[in-house]
């Protein structure tokens, strides 16, 4: 079953995928004729870690979280990606088995392509092929952060961080629908060691929470509140891929727009 957006596609996705709108033009119209429109539903799992990924998830309203799962059960996310990037691009580069499972952390859209189709791109060379490279190094220093973060910071400072990186991915929306059992999942700590950070947050005036939702009420403080992982991360991703901050040029946003949503 497929449903159409071609009415009016902006209205619903103002940015698209930031990623692709910065392909050279040249090689926009042959990317975008192998692109398919998919909806992801919230906890779907897009490809599981050492298991060959057969497509390379370019998302536009959804988040994905690839989560690192060790032998005895315990899982981490290392690494979130949105609008701004892709989930599966190591395997287009010959990785094939991802090393990280990716679900879908908020449900919404993403274009996908097959991986060998990637890896057929890739193979032209050129700065298509430079700018996947940059948004690659861009994916390891945020895994490089994520773990010293982990690691080295307190808890209260590292929520404030992962409430930041998802409110960037929800396109100006200051309300996530998350539980703090699934924020305790992904950052890999107690559940109580989160409610007690989400406390004192709210009784700064910075979120309120209810169960189930999450809402910033004052940014700016969360910002200063959080470690400087937050800032470092989002000063590395402009420096390998600089970004219009209105979204990119209105020609790019057309070719990228999604046209048909299928199962």
């Amino acid at each position: 079953m497929s449903l159409s957006l071609a009415a009016n596609p902006a209205a619903m996705i103002p940015r698209a995928n930031l990623l692709l709108m910065q392909l050279p033009l040249e090689d926009q119209a042959r990317w975008s004729a192998q692109l398919e429109t998919v909806e992801l539903l919230k906890g779907r799992v897009l490809f599981e870690a050492g298991t060959p990924a057969t497509h390379v998830y370019f998302p536009i309203s959804a988040i994905v979280s690839l989560i690192h799962t060790t032998h005895s059960g315990d899982s981490t996310q290392v690494a979130m990606i949105g609008s701004e990037g892709a989930a599966g691009l190591a395997a287009a580069m010959g990785g094939e088995s991802p090393a990280c499972r990716a679900v879908v952390q908020r449900a919404g859209l993403a274009f996908r392509m097959r991986v060998s189709l990637v890896k057929d791109e890739l193979m032209r060379a050129g700065p298509s092929a430079m700018l996947m490279l940059r948004y690659v190094q861009s994916l390891i220093g945020q895994i490089a952060h994520t773990a010293v973060c982990n690691r080295h910071h307190a808890l209260e400072k590292q929520l404030c961080r992962w409430l930041l990186q998802s409110l960037d991915r929800q396109h100006g929306h200051c309300e996530l629908s998350v539980t703090q059992e699934s924020i305790s999942n992904l950052l890999g700590v107690r559940r109580e060691g989160v409610t007690e950070s989400a406390q004192r947050l709210q009784a700064a005036g910075l979120i309120r929470y209810s169960r189930g939702h999450i809402a910033v009420l004052d940014r700016p403080g969360l910002e200063a509140r959080a470690c400087e992982c937050y800032a470092l991360l989002k000063q590395d991703f402009q420096r390998l891929l600089p970004q219009d901050p209105d979204g990119g040029n209105a020609a790019t946003s057309a070719t990228f727009a999604p046209v048909a949503v299928q199962a």
